[in-house]
């Protein structure tokens, strides 16, 4: 017998046991997150998405608030909104009824994907439901921009480049 393996019979099943069973488990988990790789959901801000570049087609969640002035509804259902936060903007499209709650100023997180031409088509819009509440993802990005104020509400853009 060699020298690594334990002396008791006893201790050296569990060894085979235990060696036998690791690349099973280790495989299983492998294919587990393979699969789910395309049911997980990025969350990104307009800025985060803009240094991050995630590929065309790619489900992601995009959150910030609806730049005032930018919502176009056509009269096919079609809607085109901009979502911004401190330093960057994104344009949505969606196609579809927007929530009851959904205004400009708002905070929401759109889950869908950036198309080739740099648009995000969502699939689907959510806006927060009362004056306090704003999705965890959206507050923690606007904190860490330092446009939280803490009680709900956000800080007044500055339009890049208009020193307001």
């Amino acid at each position: 017998m060699s020298g690594w393996l334990p002396k008791s019979p006893k201790a050296r099943r569990r060894l085979i046991l235990v060696a036998a069973i690791a690349p099973v488990l280790a495989l299983a988990v492998g294919l587990t997150l393979y699969g789910l790789s395309d049911s997980i959901s990025y969350f990104y801000t307009p800025s985060q998405a803009q240094a991050a570049k995630p590929p065309a087609g790619r489900s992601i969640q995009l959150g910030g608030l609806v730049e005032k002035g930018s919502v176009v509804k056509s009269s096919n259902g079609k809607v085109e909104f901009v979502v911004r936060d401190q330093t960057a903007k994104a344009l949505v499209s969606y196609q579809g009824d927007l929530p009851d709650l959904f205004r400009e100023g708002q905070g929401i997180v759109a889950t869908g994907s950036f198309r080739g031409d740099g648009v995000f088509q969502a699939k689907q819009v959510l806006a927060k439901h009362d004056e306090r509440y704003m999705p965890r993802e959206v507050s923690k990005a606007l904190k860490k921009q330092g446009e939280w104020r803490g009680d709900g509400k956000v800080a007044a853009y500055q339009t890049p480049g208009s020193g307001t």
